[in-house]
């Protein structure tokens, strides 16, 4: 079978599995991901195997340490899928939930009750992990979906997904409601963003040029944030002992991810207190500093900052940093050159607090806490599919609630239009 036959057949069995799902009970949604966290414990050595294949191909082919951490499979990382499946199956199932119920004066009784989406794409870039996430959540919200992860990994997704077809078909449940995609060829990526007919929406995760390229190709919706360039601002205000440790805690406790603090902005009245010590810890932390000329005076030696540095998602131990005359210039800042992703204040000031909350246009926003806590399992969301700083129709972290949509449902008596 040709490469084009291969993904139209993929995703026509997956619309014809989604139509199953959609009325999949919750219990048995449950027993299938409890299933499959057993069976990954199970065949743990044989999926590691595999892994193994596909790290020595990524030797071969130059990857980093950092991608090659990334594809690594090891026993902590079996628990963790298992544990995670364990996770999504305890969850509350969101398909059929009422949000919402009214009585019109006519007496009609209407409501809105949450239903799946119906078919997903994820493309996603190397982590098997992802599979067995993105599988579980989309599952458990009754998706069916189709997974398409780097040509790095393939060896050891296809193992991921011997194992949950295997436990499907125990299950006399649709083998096409999760399926991966088994080829390296980039062509089925533009294939599969062509299939507008079976697939309902597309979730790009990776880096910044596979989402733009994922968005510029795409017939179908698209979830997707680009990056995460997040800032702190510490006002005049705040008791800087905790932003001290707020600013520490989202710059180093893990640099190279979308929630880390990218630029921190600091308030001129405690500028000249604030900085140096903030400079101590990064500097101890390993952190290099970008100043603009007001932070490069009060802590001289550091590399100045240039226009392009206020844009720039470091994932590093890089930090920019500014000097803000007021709130508005940091509001201003934040809107001008921030993605959307995550913004946090630190302040002793209730309606700066307020004002912060109500202006800023992230989706999350936080008051006296680390961006660090921009994360579905951090905000008690169970899991997360990802982040999505596009606001149709999930803005922020998205959990099962956001796998589904809703419909309306409307009981009378035999009301008529007039």
């Amino acid at each position: 079978m040709n490469i084009e036959s291969l993904m139209l057949e993929m995703a026509r069995a997956a619309k014809a599995a989604s139509i199953w799902m959609a009325r999949c009970p919750s219990a048995q949604k449950n027993e299938v991901l409890l299933n499959i966290a057993d069976q990954i414990e199970a065949e743990a050595e044989g999926i590691q195997a595999e892994n193994r294949r596909d790290l020595n191909n990524a030797r071969d082919m130059g990857l980093s340490d950092a991608m090659l951490d990334r594809l690594t499979v090891k026993d902590p990382t079996i628990q963790s899928m298992a544990q995670g499946l364990r996770e999504v199956a305890a969850l509350d199932d969101p398909v059929g939930a009422v949000t919402k119920t009214w009585i019109r004066p006519n007496g009609l009784e209407v409501s809105r009750m949450r239903i799946p989406l119906g078919v997903i794409g994820i493309i996603y870039e190397s982590r098997p992990n992802v599979t067995i996430d993105a599988a579980a959540l989309c599952f458990k919200s009754g998706n069916a979906v189709i997974l398409r992860g780097g040509s790095e990994a393939l060896h050891s997704n296809q193992a991921l997904a011997g194992v949950i077809t295997r436990v499907l078909k125990a299950a006399n449940m649709p083998e096409k409601a999760i399926q991966v995609v088994p080829v390296r060829n980039r062509e089925a990526v533009n294939i599969l963003l062509a299939q507008e007919e079976y697939i309902d929406l597309i979730i790009p995760r990776g880096g910044e040029g596979l989402i733009r390229f994922v968005v510029q190709n795409s017939r179908i919706p698209v979830l997707k944030h680009y990056k995460g360039v997040c800032h702190v601002f510490v006002d005049e205000s705040a008791d800087l002992d905790m932003a001290e440790e707020i600013s520490v805690n989202a710059k180093v406790q893990r640099p190279g991810v979308c929630n880390a603090m990218e630029t921190l902005l600091v308030h001129r009245t405690v500028a000249g207190e604030f900085l140096p010590r903030m400079a101590r810890r990064f500097t101890a932390a390993g952190v290099t500093l970008r100043g603009c000329p007001e932070t490069c005076r009060i802590l001289p030696g550091i590399s100045p900052a240039t226009e392009a540095d206020w844009y720039e998602e470091y994932l590093d131990l890089i930090l920019a940093v500014r000097v803000v005359d007021d709130m508005d210039a940091a509001v201003a800042h934040m809107t001008q050159y921030g993605s959307s992703h995550t913004e946090a204040i630190v302040t002793s000031d209730y309606r700066r607090a307020r004002r912060f909350v109500r202006e800023m246009d992230a989706s999350v926003v936080l008051v006296n806490a680390s961006t660090r806590f921009n994360d579905g399992g951090q905000l008690g969301l169970g899991a997360e599919i990802g982040i999505s700083t596009s606001k149709l129709h999930a803005f922020g972290p998205m959990g099962i609630d956001e796998l589904t949509t809703t419909k309306f449902v409307v009981f009378g008596d035999g009301q008529i239009r007039s």
